[in-house]
């Protein structure tokens, strides 16, 4: 009998608009650099982990602004070189001021408030696990999730990311479940729908946008009603 119900947060529950691809690869642009969004995707999520391994080390928001700079010049350069742009080193903070300029706005997904409104109706569990080394809570609270989570994990907080187990098993531990009691949503199956099944939780791969149609070996969902199916 599953107890409680666990997310990840970005892509999941909420996202970028515009998203962030968009964003860096106009900032570009209005540097007379042209680059598709596609490619800037995957170089953002692994300059992710940079910025995660930062905050673990010493909160970037904490740091003397000089400091801050130089974490923000070298996650970006990350992500340009990972597009396979070597950009003049005083380009990029010009492109970073574009990038504030244009804007991201973090938004919750249409169906979200309201399957986590009926999740909490039944007396499940819910939390969320995630990649990140922001201030989570004040993330869920501005995005209205708050009221129905139970519990948070981050990547951060344990020192311990996706899809290594440590972050799960804190989950199951604030949850105070069996990993069997457990069924985990997340848009990532490398990261998300792995890193479950390896502590034994039930993992549902959330692909809104059909983007993964060749993976079998996990349920997989185009909306997050549909989670209820699998309860």
């Amino acid at each position: 009998m599953i107890k409680a119900v666990c997310f990840d947060l970005h892509n999941t529950l909420a996202y970028y608009e515009p998203p962030r691809e968009k964003v860096y690869a106009k900032a570009c642009r209005e540097s007379s650099i042209e680059i598709e969004p596609t490619a800037l995707y995957q170089p953002l999520l692994d300059a992710d982990a940079f910025w995660r391994e930062e905050n673990s080390r010493s909160p970037v928001g904490k740091r003397p602004k000089a400091e801050q700079m130089v974490a923000y010049i070298e996650y970006a350069t990350r992500v340009f070189r990972g597009a396979g742009l070597e950009l003049d080193p005083k380009l990029v903070p010009q492109i970073l001021t574009k990038v504030q300029q244009i804007g991201l706005t973090f938004k919750p997904y249409d169906d979200v408030l309201s399957i986590l409104k009926l999740l909490k109706s039944r007396n499940l569990i819910l939390g969320v696990i995630s990649n990140v080394g922001e201030d989570i809570v004040a993330i869920c609270r501005r995005l209205g999730l708050e009221p129905y989570l139970d519990f948070y994990v981050t990547s951060f907080e344990v020192g311990s990311d996706k899809p290594r187990p440590g972050i799960f098993l804190a989950a199951l531990e604030k949850a105070q479940v069996k990993p069997v009691e457990a069924i985990y949503v997340g848009d990532q199956y490398d990261l998300d729908v792995i890193g479950a099944r390896g502590v034994g939780i039930k993992a549902v791969l959330l692909d809104r946008s059909d983007s993964f149609p060749s993976i079998t070996d996990c349920p997989r969902i185009r909306t997050l009603a549909e989670i209820v199916s699998y309860l």
